[in-house]
């Protein structure tokens, strides 16, 4: 139980984060914040995601490209180039490399706006950083894992985000219904996305990509948006109003 609990936690702190901060802040800006907030959020990234942590600057670029250029040659990250979601996932991690480590720069028009803190992301993106969290997480497991299949559970642990990332961009420009035309492949893989925290909701937020609220329809529900009401309403954050179209 112990584990199960300790899985369940890291798969949706880790998810939250990257969904609330990574995409929706880092990439859309979707809410401002104060300077002290943003610090802990990014801090917070840091923590739950890991040893899989994801450089928000990288982040927000490659996700603008893959806005711009959804479902076509150069999307990052688009299925349709791809034989499988391993050769897809390896080509992002590529594309991340070369901006994580600034070998790249971006287009102009995709820079910038993007939360950065340059000793917390150079660690963060370490191979040390990212042992010693793996050892954190074996040792959790040697401690309070009761059965040998839990440890199977570890490689999941190791790569949280890329994983993360992989079922989104592979699922949701894949499977499922679409509510609008938005000119790409991008689909609602499910109506109740809670495994992924709104995520899969691709083809609604391809069509209204500042808008925070990821569900579109009455019976689609994305469960981080009351998250970020709760929030604006206390005066953590201020959602900015969605753009029109």
């Amino acid at each position: 139980m112990i584990i199960l609990i300790f899985f369940l936690a890291h798969w949706f702190l880790s998810l939250f984060f990257q969904t609330f901060f990574l995409h929706r802040y880092a990439s859309h800006k979707m809410f401002t914040t104060h300077k002290v907030n943003e610090r802990i959020f990014h801090m917070l990234t840091f923590i739950c995601q890991g040893s899989s942590y994801l450089n928000p600057r990288a982040y927000a670029i490659m996700h603008r490209e893959h806005h711009a250029y959804s479902d076509t040659e150069k999307d990052p990250h688009s299925p349709y180039f791809f034989r499988d979601v391993f050769q897809m996932m390896w080509r992002t991690a590529q594309s991340y490399k070369l901006y994580e480590k600034r070998l790249k720069e971006p287009d102009a028009k995709f820079a910038g706006n993007y939360p950065e803190w340059r000793l917390l992301d150079f660690w963060g993106s370490t191979y040390v950083s990212r042992i010693l969290f793996g050892i954190g997480y074996i040792a959790f497991y040697i401690a309070f894992a009761t059965h040998w299949w839990m440890f199977l559970l570890l490689p999941i642990h190791f790569m949280m985000g890329p994983i993360h990332g992989a079922i989104v961009n592979w699922c949701g420009h894949k499977y499922g219904y679409a509510n609008f035309d938005n000119g790409d492949k991008s689909k609602n893989s499910i109506p109740l996305d809670f495994l992924m925290l709104g995520e899969l909701f691709q083809n609604n937020h391809h069509k209204r990509p500042n808008n925070s609220n990821f569900a579109a329809k009455w019976f689609e529900f994305d469960p981080v948006y009351p998250v970020m009401k709760v929030m604006h309403w206390v005066r953590i954050i201020k959602l900015r109003k969605p753009l029109a179209g």
